[in-house]
């Protein structure tokens, strides 16, 4: 296994489409691992094939519930309810933005071993697996943030927020 670099925002490759993955051979499988390794070393969550620098339609996740790792998923079912919740991306340091998701997804992929899946998800697996699949088709988070703000004017929101809060708590 190794490290690969993550591409930021800017690098044209993050705007292009990933292609199909026709055979499960080694070099897959270890750029899979690759993906592993990288994505848990800039402590994300997940981590598209296109991040670093490959244009195949792959992802790894790992949402504290064990690492999986997809090959060609497809959202092939998505509730007509959604949220709007905060994302971050390691290709886009430093920023995070409001995103608009449905709350439920139903993902069908084929596992390393070339089995069929499927992943009902919602919450944060339902984010991660959204936002991985939307670097496969090329689009980063800033393309659809209804709301982006930079880490250090976020922390000063929460910041704000908790002595607005602590304030009224004086107040009981």
């Amino acid at each position: 296994m190794a490290l690969r670099t993550i591409r930021i925002q800017g690098d044209d490759l993050l705007g292009k489409r990933s292609r199909e993955i026709s055979e499960i051979n080694e070099r897959i499988l270890t750029l899979l691992d690759d993906m592993a390794e990288t994505m848990y070393k800039a402590e994300g969550v997940g981590l598209a094939a296109p991040q670093v620098g490959v244009l195949r339609r792959c992802v790894v996740i790992d949402v504290g519930e064990g690492l999986i790792k997809l090959i060609n998923p497809v959202i092939v079912e998505s509730s007509e309810e959604t949220e709007t919740r905060l994302e971050g991306c390691l290709s886009v340091p430093d920023y995070v933005g409001w995103v608009k998701r449905p709350c439920k997804i139903k993902v069908e992929a084929l596992n390393e071993k070339g089995e069929k899946v499927t992943i009902e998800a919602e919450g944060l697996y339902k984010k991660a697996l959204c936002h991985e699949i939307d670097h496969l088709d090329g689009v980063i988070f800033p393309d659809i943030a209804e709301k982006l703000m930079t880490q250090e004017e976020y922390e000063e929101l929460l910041e704000k927020n908790s002595q607005n809060n602590q304030e009224e708590d004086d107040e009981d």
